[in-house]
């Protein structure tokens, strides 16, 4: 498919050395919501092109159908650039939308790690802001019962939301604590400076103490 020359001139000022996503917002925002334009990004197949048609597609028009179609397209990228995009569709798009939400609220056993790990993200991030929610039991255990054999980037997820349960719902913390100690995960994980330990006993008591909670 030959690309406009309206692409064309997008795609110069986002080239794959240089660009960071805060460029694709500032694109994005001067672009604003063209889903025509997003899809004929996406053909590109290009990690940035696809990154801000994200940031531009009609959330209204994003039906089971077309995410699956997404989902496709973003497996066949490299497991960095994956799960970049997986998590940054989530973010900028699927939870923009009553509908979408709903949607979310459904992949917590279907057959798309992708979309188990879209389930699981969406649940961590309801709690990094310290809102309680009302099923936090019921999600602790299933993520005991399914974590340890899950795919590497839903374990990521799953972890993440024990995490934040752990951290703002004090009679769940010795369980969230002890299912790390379980499950060893990310143990000894170096991280960037300034950033927290993703091995839960170790994530839970130094998030808890920066709130003192």
């Amino acid at each position: 498919m030959k690309l406009s020359h309206k692409v064309e001139n997008i795609l110069t000022k986002i080239t794959e050395k240089n660009t960071k996503l805060g460029d694709l917002r500032i694109v994005a925002k001067d672009i604003k919501k063209d889903h025509e334009l997003a899809m004929e990004l996406w053909s590109s197949k290009l990690f940035f092109a696809r990154q801000l048609a994200i940031l531009i597609m009609d959330k209204k028009l994003l039906t089971e159908e077309v995410i699956d179609q997404l989902i496709a397209d973003i497996k066949q990228h490299n497991e960095n650039e994956k799960l970049q995009m997986i998590d940054w569709l989530m973010a900028n798009q699927l939870t923009k939308d009553k509908k979408t939400i709903a949607l979310i609220e459904s992949w917590a056993d279907n057959q798309s790690s992708l979309k188990r790990r879209i389930y699981w993200y969406f649940q961590g991030r309801l709690r990094w802001t310290g809102q309680p929610q009302p099923n936090s039991e019921e999600l602790l255990t299933k993520i005991e019962s399914k974590i340890e054999n899950e795919e590497p980037e839903v374990q990521w997820a799953m972890n993440f939301t024990t995490g934040w349960i752990g951290v703002y719902e004090k009679k769940y913390r010795n369980r969230c604590i002890a299912l790390g100690e379980k499950t060893g995960l990310y143990k000894g994980k170096m991280v960037s400076k300034g950033c927290t330990p993703e091995y839960l006993p170790e994530f839970i008591v130094i998030e808890s103490d920066k709130r003192k909670l």
